[in-house]
Formats: structure tokens, sequence, C-alpha cells
């Protein structure tokens, strides 16, 4: 299943592009699902049609799909009621060891959503659609660009806690719970609670794979402007870090004169036009030279509002590809040559580059250097915002607020590090050999 999940900055129009990358799709004759997590009122507006909540009894992730258009079923993520299921089997598996600790479980009703709730609702419900196999395509609405990225780190992460706070090892001694329990003197922790800790674990490597599938990729939205320019670069190269790919840029609300078309004549809005368009080239020039698809929304003159505005949205949808960043050659095409315009070039047999076909690559220069090479793709990275660290097998690595750790290559295991440098768009990271690690020639 092809699944696209659209992310931007806050108030770029993630929801109405996210909208109107499904319409276009169901046109096409797929089966859609478009999944929210926003609970305002802007999924409903934008199209048209009410997401109903879940039934009664509790546990679901989603109402039933709405029927937004011919092909299109669109549905609210129901966190409140995910946090309940999973704080309610918690407490279940978790009894003996309340009870030893003198605790007193909490009434369902006491079981109000924390704040962080929502990530978790919204990885299992990919998760969820995925195992339905009843559609073609899965287009999720999800949060803004900052939290998104560490939302698709999250499962990665918590599985590295769990393998650090339960050991493989640390299971073996679960036959001796039962000696330890008339030596101590007190009962202890339930083996259902380690069972949680391994269903958590399960789960959250199929939400990983869900991520990492090659038929998931990420869907940027913005608006041109100087503010999205750098906030676009940084989470651009974090996403990068993170493996995720990215098949898109929908630059969105586009005025009348930012894409070619005659400049509006009021001298406010020609001001505005031309800062969109000072911003929109340079998007251009940095995604397209990677291969990255710009898409191109204009502004209706109004918020779009229910199918018929998202359906003249992909009518007025305009792609560029990377011939254009090359000297021109590239195409600029609306819904009367490609069906969807550019919200449905990159769906069918996605084959991307740049940002979404670069994968980490050990390059041996040993017998010219001396050095091995690890090249980490980080694309619209600044020198200043990337920060390494090597911890034992583990490189950690940084950019601007985001992290992740990279376990290193078998062959680096034995080296240690002696320089890194950002070029072309990627961390080069060297490392020479350890004498005393390295295997020697017989």
């Amino acid at each position: 299943m092809r699944t696209v999940l659209v992310t931007g900055p806050g108030g770029a129009g993630r929801t109405t592009a996210a909208a109107a990358t499904a319409l276009a799709a169901a046109r096409e004759g797929r089966r859609v699902l478009l999944l929210t997590a926003d609970r305002g009122p802007a999924p409903e507006a934008v199209l048209g049609t009410a997401l109903p909540a879940p039934g009664p009894g509790g546990g679901a992730l989603w109402g039933p799909p709405a029927e937004a258009a011919p092909g299109l079923h669109a549905a609210r993520i129901a966190t409140g009621e995910h946090f309940q299921d999973r704080a309610r089997d918690l407490q279940e598996r978790g009894a003996s060891l309340f009870d030893l600790l003198g605790a007193s479980p909490l009434d369902p009703e006491e079981l109000t959503e924390l704040p962080g709730a929502e990530p978790l609702a919204l990885l299992t419900a990919l998760r969820a659609a995925h195992e339905e196999r009843a559609w073609d395509l899965l287009v999720a609405d999800l949060p803004p660009l900052h939290t998104t990225v560490r939302l698709l780190g999250l499962p990665e992460q918590l599985r590295r806690y769990l393998r650090r706070l339960l050991p493989a090892e640390r299971q073996a001694a679960r036959a001796l719970r039962p000696m330890l329990a008339q030596l101590a003197g007190v009962p202890m922790p339930a083996q259902r609670l380690y069972e949680t800790a391994e269903r958590w674990e399960a789960e959250l490597a199929a939400v990983q794979d869900v991520l990492e599938a090659d038929g998931t990729t990420v869907r940027l939205v913005a608006e041109p402007g100087p503010l999205a320019l750098g906030e676009l670069r940084l989470a651009r190269a974090a996403l990068a870090l993170q493996g995720c790919r990215v098949d898109a840029l929908v630059a969105n609300r586009l005025l009348p004169g930012t894409t070619g078309d005659a400049p509006p004549g009021d001298p406010w809005l020609a001001g505005l036009a031309a800062e969109q368009l000072t911003a929109h080239k340079t998007l251009h020039e940095e995604f397209l030279v990677d291969g990255v698809t710009v898409c191109e929304l204009p502004h209706l003159g109004r918020s779009p509002r229910g199918p018929q505005d998202l359906a003249e949205l992909a009518v007025r949808a305009r792609s560029t590809t990377i011939g254009v960043a090359a000297g021109g050659n590239g195409s600029a095409h609306s819904v009367g040559v490609i069906p969807g315009g550019g919200l449905t070039d990159e769906l069918d047999g996605w084959q991307g580059t740049g940002d979404a076909a670069g994968e980490q690559t050990v390059e041996d220069r040993l017998a010219t250097d001396g050095v091995l090479l690890w090249r980490l793709p980080l694309p619209g990275a600044a020198r200043d915002e990337i920060d390494l660290l090597r911890r034992g097998d583990e490189l950690i690595v940084g950019v601007g607020p985001f992290r992740r750790v990279l376990p290193l290559p078998s062959a680096l295991r034995r080296c240690t590090v002696s320089g890194a440098g950002l070029r072309d768009g990627a961390l080069c990271v060297r490392f020479t050999p350890d004498p005393g690690l390295w295997p020697r020639p017989s």
C-alpha cells in the first residue's frame, strides 16, 4: 500500500494539501483513506463532511470512515480513546506490581488523556490501516513539521529504550523469579508485565516497518516565504537523518505573479507576491537539484471548503521536475495533461532520487587516504547545526535539536573517528583503522 505522510510548518495548509492529494488520487480510481489527528474544525470544513466519532466500548482508533467523495474515505484518529484503552491494559497487566508498591489503580473516569498521547495513537493508526489492507493509498495529515520529525523517529527510539531497560539476557532470569520471591518474602512483578514490554516491542517494530517501507514517503507543504526557507532546510535534513524519504514539496497558496502569470496590480499584493516569488525560486533550486518534485498550488482567493474547492486545486496544480534545475529542460504540467496535476505524479511506481534515495554508504579509501568514509545524506543541513559524538559502537548525530543514534557498520567499529565534513549535502565521517583492533594481513 502506498502511504503519503503530509506535514509542513504550522499554518501552511497541511490539511488542505493532504485532502487535495487524496481526492486527486480517488478521482483516478484508487481506494483512498485520509487519516487526520487534527481535532479542530479544519478537516471537516475542508472535506465538507462530518467525521464520525468512535462507537461505544472504547479501543477503536477511529470511527466509521466518512465517504467524502467517490473512492475517498476520511477518519479522525481517536487519541483520547486510544490512551484510555492502553492505560486500562497497563493497569490490568501491572496489577501485582501496583499491589507490591501499595498503589491504588485509577478508576476509568480518571483516565484522562495526557500530553504526548497523540504520537502513539497516530503511529498505531498507521499500522492498523496497513493491516486492514482495504486501501490502495493512505494519506496521513500529520502534525506540524518539527513535531512530525520527532514522531517519525519515535518507534526506533522507544525500541532502543526497551532494549536498554529490559535487555534480552535479563528475560532469561524469569525462571528464577519464584525462588527470588521466596527469598525476598514478597511477590515479584507479574509475568504479564514483561509480556507487555515484549508486545510493545513487537508493535513498535511493526510501526517502524510501515515507516521504512518502500511505498512510504513524506510530502512537505509550505507557503513560500523567508521563514519557511529555514524551517524546511532544517526539517529536510532531520528527515533524511531519520531515513525518511521526501517525494515532493507542495508550494501552497501561491499568489498571482509567483508562477509566471501576470502580477497583481495592487502594490500591496504585488509586494507580497514578489517576496513569495523570491522564496519560491530558492525552494525550486534546492529541491529540484536533488530530484524532489515541486508541486504548485494556487491561492484560490478564499479558504478551500468542500470537494469542489479541492477539485479546483487538483485541476490547477502544476508540478516541476528535475529537468528545470538542470537547465530548463524539465516539465511543468497541469491536470489537462496529467490527471491530478502534481499531486499524484509521485504515487504510481514511485522511484525517487535525492532525499528519497540517499542511502548511508561506506567508501573504502584505505589504499589512497588510509581511511574509510561513512557518507550520511543530510540535504539542507548547515555546518553549524551538526553535532557528532562517538559512543562505543554507536555514532550520535545531531541536526539542530534532532538526534539519532546510529549503530556503526561492523568494519567501522574497529576504527577511530579521525574527522568529518559536510560536502554536497552529505555528512562524510572519516574513520581510521585502530591498529589494535584491525585485522592484520597474513
